[in-house]
């Protein structure tokens, strides 16, 4: 297969989506032309420098960092259409009007290059409808890239094919998407709404019936339908306000205008209330008001039966609740059917109602039922997907459960389930998953770019992964590898609940590196994400409790010659990071010879949101960096490079993606960057291997190293002081910022003196076991251990 190659990207429609999936296209070093109308008044871009500035001020942040808004040019299609010659792929993103976009195909047209690929980004749209507005020459390029909200963040993207869409260019973009922007593909018919908003929708009108049919409020609902289920926290009706009220409506009606032989077409309508919300202009988040608003700092809710806002609270029935936390999915479904609470009622018919609408239509939107799995966790945020939630709940047990409903009249629909229900015990097994189109399973796809996928996202019932040789394991680390990829490049994962780094890691870690020094030509710290939170807290604090300092400052200094065994192995350790590596995971990460870094990685010294300082070798690497880049310029003061560094580390700033994390140097520019983090062990793997096929070698320990000293620490002070007085910082916060200072420093030393890497080592050990000792700080770790959240005292 050919590589498709896309130098630069154009996007039609500076809307919510169109500017964001500008924005993440700019984040995968891609230059891209943002269009939109012309402005009525004032700079003809006006429209688009508006939704560039609008992006800038979102969180969760569309650009990866915030130079990336320069890699998006700004134009219009009055004077700019020209430019479109220069792009490889245009995607158009304009508002879901059918012949909005047939006019804007019509006008961009005769300035598209030879070769490009044309593709819409419409959520539901007919892709042959689209296809038709195009030139006959350019309908083999064009096909549907369904992006979901926010682009960024957001896995799935849905491929839709036009009749005359040429297969290989599909495969093509697919390997792009896939590889390039990071995201998790699922090819889709070209029916009304395709996969995840078909099934997504219809899920919602189900809880949309159920709640008026049980007379339950919509903060119940809620409740009930977030993570008590594998949903995300913004359950339904949180979900609705902030996709908007009225993007909602309109893919109700979608459904409503396209699908009137579906068998549950009476359903496809907006209720009442919403349609009143919407024409008040109540539409949710982006209006400040739709089924939820706030009031000062009271989150209220709108309660039908008052016909007015009341504040949100809401209970979950303590016999429903106890049925939810039952380990046994089979036991759990069964008990919800049986217990007459309206609560137990309405969780079974919700997912009685999706598995039988999903069951029904399975051959007519989606190629195997693993599509629409993987479409509602990618989409949707959901845990499991509606078929293998069914599956892992007994398959056939639940089939005659649900045919029991639809015989009774209990069911949305009357419509029996297909006789392929009854015919298997599932529809994932280890040979793939069932295709009612073709009544056969389908395995995977089998493009090359999904072999660069060691660990993909697996359904209920699918065959397993490879989970490696282990060559030596404690109860902290397993060191394994794969011999299927690299046999001789040893990969070593933290098995701690959530990465923390304990005694029982650190030695692990140790015994790891010196078992790769002596077997192995490389290694890879890799496991699924988080890469690792820090140090355990709970050893520290039990130590605390006890008064264990000695034992405390010994811990510290086995992190410390863990950190330094990494650095110094004899063989490269290259760090594969992903989530969140903090404090300690940030150390571990930052002492390797090499990382390659997912996207999402989200890193950073965070110490002092326990009162302490980073003490596992992160002060004496940035003091490193600093008279490594003072050494380079002329002059050759440490200071100035000191003090970015102090300000992230006493304000326990993270980055929040990997560039960001470079910028604030916790890695470096020639570090790699991963968009798909399923690609992030294959790519670590391949990483250790070319360094040690390049003759690589450890760093030698500078004997000299320049630091600030005295004069450093005291104009580091002079920030604190004006912080404190202004009562930003508290007298604490100074006291562990100045800690922080005198460790990156170098002590209290002469300014510009030299010392070896070992003092600096000993400066932020010291610095930190004196922390410790503070009842300060033993308050802010009992209180971040017993709430998980940060103390300010």
């Amino acid at each position: 297969m050919s590589r498709l190659i896309i130098r630069k990207v154009a996007v039609l429609g500076a809307g919510v989506m169109g500017a964001q999936i500008a924005a993440h296209c700019a984040n995968a070093d891609l230059p891209v032309i943002l269009f939109d109308l012309p402005a009525g008044e004032g700079d003809a871009n006006g429209v688009v420098n508006k939704a560039l500035t609008m992006m800038k001020k979102l969180d969760p942040a569309p650009f990866a960092a915030k130079d990336r808004s320069r890699f998006v040019e700004a134009a219009n299609y009055g004077s700019d259409l020209a430019r479109l010659g220069e792009c490889d792929l245009v995607i158009e993103a304009i508002a879901e009007k059918m012949e909005w976009k047939l006019d804007l195909y019509a006008k961009v047209a005769p300035h598209l290059k030879p070769g490009v690929v044309f593709a819409s980004n419409t959520s539901g749209l007919s892709i042959q409808a689209l296809a038709a507005g195009m030139p006959e020459g350019l309908r083999s390029r064009f096909c549907g890239i369904h992006f979901f909200n926010p682009p960024r963040y957001m896995p799935l993207v849905e491929l839709i094919p036009a009749a005359e869409t040429d297969p290989a260019m599909l495969d093509g973009l697919e390997a792009w998407l896939t590889t390039r922007l990071g995201k998790s593909i699922v090819r889709a018919k070209d029916t009304p709404n395709f996969v995840a908003n078909r099934v997504g929708v219809f899920s919602i009108l189900a809880v949309l019936h159920h709640t008026a049919r049980l007379g339950l409020a919509f903060d119940e609902v809620d409740l009930l339908t977030g993570p008590r289920i594998g949903r995300p926290k913004s359950a339904t009706f949180r979900t609705a306000d902030v996709v908007g009220l009225d993007t909602l409506a309109h893919v109700v009606g979608t459904m409503k205008a396209t699908l009137p032989n579906d068998p549950w077409y009476g359903y496809f309508e907006s209720p009442e209330w919403l349609r009143a919300l919407i024409a008040r202009g109540a539409l949710g988040q982006k209006t400040r008001g739709g089924i939820y608003r706030k009031q000062g700092k009271q989150i209220q809710v709108l309660d039908l039966g008052l016909q007015d806002y009341r504040d949100s609270g809401g209970e979950v029935f303590p016999e429903v609740d106890a049925i939810l936390k039952l380990k046994n999915p089979a036991e759990k479904f069964a008990q919800l059917a049986a217990h007459p609470h309206p609560q137990a009622q309405f969780l079974w018919s919700i997912f009685r109602d999706v598995f039988h609408y999903c069951a029904v239509h399975l051959g007519d939107i989606a190629d195997n039922a693993r599509d629409i799995d993987l479409a509602m966790r990618w989409g949707f945020g959901w845990a499991q997907g509606p078929f293998e939630t069914w599956q892992a709940a007994g398959w056939g047990e639940v089939a005659k459960m649900i045919d029991d409903d639809i015989r009774h009249g209990r069911a949305m629909s009357n419509v029996p389930l297909p006789p392929w229900v009854f015919e298997c015990d599932g529809v994932h097994a280890p040979e793939g998953s069932w295709s009612a189109a073709q009544s056969a399973p389908k395995p995977r796809v089998d493009l090359p770019v999904y072999q660069r996928q060691l660990y993909p996202d697996r359904v209920f019932g699918e065959a397993p992964d490879d989970r490696g040789e282990t060559l030596w394991e404690n109860a902290g680390v397993r060191l394994w590898r794969r011999a299927d990829q690299d046999g001789r490049i040893g990969i070593v994962s933290i098995t701690s609940k959530m990465h923390a780094i304990g005694e029982e890691v650190m030695d692990g870690m140790l015994e790891a590196i010196a078992r790769a020094e002596t077997d192995l030509d490389g290694l890879v710290i890799w496991h699924p994400a988080p890469f690792a939170v820090g140090a355990n807290l709970q050893q520290v604090g039990e130590a605390c409790r006890a008064g264990q300092f000695e034992l405390l400052e010994k811990m510290v200094a086995k992190f410390q010659q863990t950190s330094m065994a990494i650095k110094h192995a004899q063989v490269p350790v290259v760090a594969a990071v992903q989530g969140m590596a903090l404090g300690g995971g940030c150390e571990f990460a930052m002492h390797a010879a090499h990382r390659v870094m997912a996207l999402e990685s989200y890193v950073g010294l965070v110490e002092a949101g326990v009162g302490l300082i980073p003490a596992g070798g992160g002060s004496k690497e940035f003091a490193l960096q600093a008279h490594t880049m003072a050494r380079r310029a002329a002059g050759g003061e440490v200071f100035p490079y000191i003090q970015t560094a102090f300000q992230t580390i006493a304000m326990a700033t993270v980055a929040k993606s990997a560039i960001e994390a470079i910028e604030l140097g916790f890695a470096r520019a020639s570090d790699d960057v991963v968009f798909n983090a399923a690609e992030l062990l294959y790519a670590a793997i391949r990483r250790a291997r070319a360094l040690a096929e390049s003759a690589w070698r450890p760093a030698l320990v500078d004997p000299a190293v320049k630091v600030a000293g005295r004069d450093g620490i005291a104009t580091c002070e002079l920030m604190l002081v004006n912080m404190a007085e202004g009562g930003f910082i508290s007298a604490h916060d100074y006291r562990v910022a100045k800690a922080a200072a005198t460790a990156l420093c170098g002590g209290e030393v002469d300014s510009n003196s030299r010392v070896s890497e070992q003092w600096i080592l000993e400066v932020e050990r010291a610095q930190f076991v004196e922390l410790l000792k503070t009842e300060k700080t033993q308050q802010r770790i009992a209180h971040m251990l017993e709430t998980g959240k940060p103390l300010r005292n």
